[in-house]
């Protein structure tokens, strides 16, 4: 994303108040602007409003300065990934002068006034944007697909799976549970939203199970790997007999007809993105709850960044570290992080490989704020959660 510089006038003049300002400010109140004329009138005084105004000015004019060099250095940003991802595809080396070494700017002037008599409308709350919740999934599906996912019966079913299907795809079961352990802080049900765990009550996105699936990762995998899953149940059709069997190839027509929805735009993130945000889009999402679909779904989730770094030649397994390097930024991203020397990782900023807005959101990276650290803190986590109940009944599973 792009920041645009606000560019301010240096033209305006401060207004100097003296011991005497408030009697002429009263007695001119007739010519003030209409806006600080009615500010008045409702209780702020004069020499509040004066002094909002000042320091509002003075606001604008650090914040403009911090802008232009938030956007030189983001701009910087960009354009060294530019050159990093044309030397990688020309097989050429990439050094340190491929990446920007220094941290971003942060600004360090002063706040935004509060405005001692704001207008109604800034008072108002900006409405949110509807994040749908597990129910609101199931409710889609019935709606759109007049299916519903097939819950496990017990939680340990659905680990047992997960397992059964991460190991046969190719997943180690290091990577597997300690990416578990990282992303749901090792206790996360099949069912988790990110936002309601751990004591929280509203959800905070659509990221649902144990490797925190968005509505557009459900999307993007059903058209990408819609075939292996349509495959994968049409066996598991076979293979069963009696009334479940009828229940099963229900589940068949609906995977078929999802994956025949998902592929109806070309294959990009925004597209996928503008399906996922659908009352269809939500119903493919309710997918991950299923015993059969959604451990396919959360494998590949993970095994799609293995296998994109196989296919570019690096063939060493990943760290689980790594492999959430890649889960979290995307493949190329992250496997720009990945396949950099250990030397490298110490001295390139973690900025390298966010974009501004996805930065200055992050913590976690703002504070770890080079390659080596960001790994280093990854692995801590996953030592830590890896030692709790969830995590340790995923390893039992496999």
């Amino acid at each position: 994303m792009r920041s645009q510089l606000i560019r301010l006038s240096h033209g305006f003049v401060a207004l100097a108040l003296t011991a005497g300002a408030p009697s002429v400010l009263a007695g001119e109140a007739n010519g003030l602007p209409p806006q600080t004329a009615n500010a008045m009138a409702q209780g702020a005084s004069p020499l509040a409003i004066m002094d909002y105004r000042r320091k509002l000015q003075e606001y604008q004019e650090a914040r403009a300065a911090f802008e232009q060099e938030a956007g030189a250095y983001w701009s910087a940003i960009a354009d060294k990934r530019r050159t990093r991802n044309a030397k990688r595809r020309d097989r050429v080396q990439i050094t340190l002068d491929d990446y920007v070494l220094e941290q971003p700017p942060v600004y360090r002037g002063p706040k935004r006034p509060v405005n001692p008599e704001p207008e109604e409308e800034e008072g108002k709350p900006r409405p949110r944007k509807t994040i749908p919740v597990v129910a609101d999934l199931i409710q889609a599906a019935a709606e759109q697909f007049q299916f519903a996912p097939q819950r496990p019966a017990s939680e340990m079913e659905f680990k047992r799976a997960y397992a059964r299907y991460a190991r046969t795809a190719g997943l180690t079961p290091e990577q597997a549970v300690r990416v578990y352990s990282f992303e749901t802080g090792g206790t996360g049900n099949y069912d988790v939203q990110s936002g309601i765990e751990h004591g929280g009550k509203r959800a905070i996105s659509t990221a649902v199970g144990y490797n925190q699936l968005l509505t557009t990762n459900s999307v993007e995998l059903m058209a990408e790997q819609g075939h292996e899953f349509v495959r994968e149940l049409a066996e598991r059709v076979a293979a069963t007999s009696g009334p479940a069997r009828k229940a099963m190839e229900h589940k068949l027509a609906v995977l078929k007809k999802m994956v025949a929805f998902t592929r109806s735009v070309p294959d990009d993130w925004s597209a996928h993105e503008r399906l996922a945000d659908t009352a269809q889009g939500w119903a493919v999402h309710a997918m991950v709850l299923d015993i059969d679909v959604g451990p396919m779904l959360q494998t590949h989730k993970l095994l799609t960044s293995v296998l994109f770094a196989r296919a570019k030649g690096y063939n060493r397994p990943l760290t689980a570290a790594e492999l959430e390097m890649m889960n979290l930024t995307g493949d190329g991203t992250g496997f720009d992080m990945v396949t950099m020397p250990q030397a490298m990782r110490e001295q390139v900023p973690t900025a390298n490989f966010f974009q501004r807005s996805g930065y200055e959101r992050n913590p976690v990276a703002i504070r770890h704020n080079t390659v080596a650290k960001l790994l280093a803190v990854t692995d801590e986590r996953m030592d830590f959660n890896s030692n709790k109940p969830g995590a340790k009944e995923l390893a039992s599973a496999f």
